[in-house]
């Protein structure tokens, strides 16, 4: 075995480029967030996850982790297996396949070197009768669902070869009361919530930098939009940009050296260019209208972004090193928030239908639009990094919660507390 260290809908248009918009509802308490699943995935994988060996507590803990990510994907039709089984176990492939598993894990947790815990597992294709896949993980005992999500990943891409996405980790801004904004950073099953940041004043546009290391983000303790760059390993930050009028809605280039943002400092709402420390300030776009929420092309060549130059917000996309903008969006009158996938084929946006703020994805080669939502009120969409799936806010009894729904929109994911208006959300990238 391989061994391992381990444009908010519903508000002005002039407003959102302003970045000045307050969340609405009163919070309770910010807990971690639960996942209901409808929908499923075309021919559903069934796998057996069996009970793993070891200390019982720590054992449950782990699997029941990996149960749980196999089955919110939507992709997997888990199998009971009513035994106990660890990696180095016989295992009976004959009485596996009469149960209808087409594969096995089994595994154990103990404690390692160091004091850490020890993840050890084994996937088996029961047809074949073969041995699949097999890693141990060492983790500090409070981080010991981060294996689960591990063993989970190498499970998904091992059967439906795709990378799997359950190690990643979601950003999200959560209100508390009318004077607490807190920048929470969970697990992709929004469990295992921390608070990177809190303020009295709102926090808006929490975007990752590629490494996962850093995020940029919006915040009003100045009286005003300022964009910051935090450290999440130290907590430390700097101001990237500060200056008069306006500075909203950062966005990282792929190579994580510089970020696209939204000035007012020489009037009007325009694209620049800055790098994370404040310096080598660049101008992108010279318009009429307002030009707003940038994101940068996968392969690093593009911004898109929101405008409404040709009067009415739609999408366009211009060269990272300037020149003529190209419009994107045609169909309807109300398109923004632009995100690019991983594979740099699909577009996510939000689109004005019939007057709900609905998820919608365009194949950027046929220009073709399918809308994935029937909310009333979507917004913040954001690609997992696997492509498969897409986070995004939503409004529901008058406050936001999260969600998520795959591409082809077969499978959607509620992520709800007990309480709360969570907005803003962001997926964060693979961590190498």
């Amino acid at each position: 075995m391989k061994k391992h260290l381990l444009l908010p809908p519903g508000r002005s248009f002039s407003r959102l480029l302003a970045a000045c918009a307050l969340f609405s509802a009163a919070l309770a308490a910010q807990a971690d967030l639960n996942i209901d699943l409808t929908g499923s995935g075309n021919n559903q994988i069934p796998v057996a996850i069996a009970d793993f060996g070891g200390e019982p507590g720590t054992a449950r803990a782990v699997a029941s982790v990996v149960r749980s990510d196999l089955e919110r994907s939507g992709m997997f039709r888990l199998i009971e297996t009513g035994m106990s089984m660890n990696e180095n176990s016989a295992v009976d492939f004959g009485a596996t396949k009469s149960r209808g598993a087409d594969a096995i894990v089994v595994g154990s947790v103990g404690t390692g070197p160091d004091q850490r815990m020890e993840s050890r597992f084994r996937l088996y294709d029961t047809n074949k009768e073969a041995q699949l896949a097999g890693a141990a993980f060492l983790t500090p005992a409070a981080q010991l669902r981060g294996a689960g999500h591990r063993i989970a990943d190498v499970v998904y891409e091992k059967l439906t070869g795709v990378p799997g996405l359950f190690a990643t980790r979601i950003a999200y801004i959560a209100k508390l009361s009318p004077s607490r904004f807190e920048l929470q950073i969970a697990d992709s099953d929004g469990q295992n919530a921390q608070t990177a940041l809190v303020s009295k004043e709102p926090i808006i546009s929490p975007a990752w930098s590629p490494d996962g290391s850093r995020i940029a983000y919006v915040s009003f303790e100045n009286k005003k939009p300022v964009i910051f760059v935090h450290s999440l390993a130290t907590g430390k930050r700097n101001v990237a940009a500060n200056f008069k009028g306006s500075n909203s809605a950062p966005a990282w280039s792929p190579d994580g050296q510089r970020l696209a943002v939204v000035l007012t400092r020489e009037g009007g709402s325009q694209l620049f260019t800055i790098s994370p420390d404040g310096s080598n300030l660049q101008r992108l776009t010279r318009s009429s209208g307002i030009d707003t929420e940038p994101h940068f092309s996968p392969d690093g060549r593009f911004i898109y972004f929101t405008s409404d130059r040709g009067g009415s917000p739609q999408i366009y996309r211009i060269s990272v090193e300037g020149g003529a903008a190209e419009r994107i969006t045609f169909e309807g009158s109300y398109n923004v928030t632009p995100r690019i996938s991983p594979d740099n084929r699909t577009m996510a946006f939000i689109s004005r239908r019939d007057g709900a703020f609905r998820l919608a994805v365009m194949d950027l080669a046929s220009r073709q639009v399918q809308i994935l939502s029937d909310a009333q009120k979507d917004e913040s969409p954001s690609f997992a990094p696997n492509g498969r799936m897409i986070l995004l806010a939503t409004e529901m009894g008058g406050r936001g919660v999260l969600s998520a729904v795959s591409v082809d929109g077969r499978i959607r994911q509620r992520l709800s507390g007990s309480a709360g208006d969570v907005r803003e959300p962001a997926w964060g990238p693979y961590i190498k």
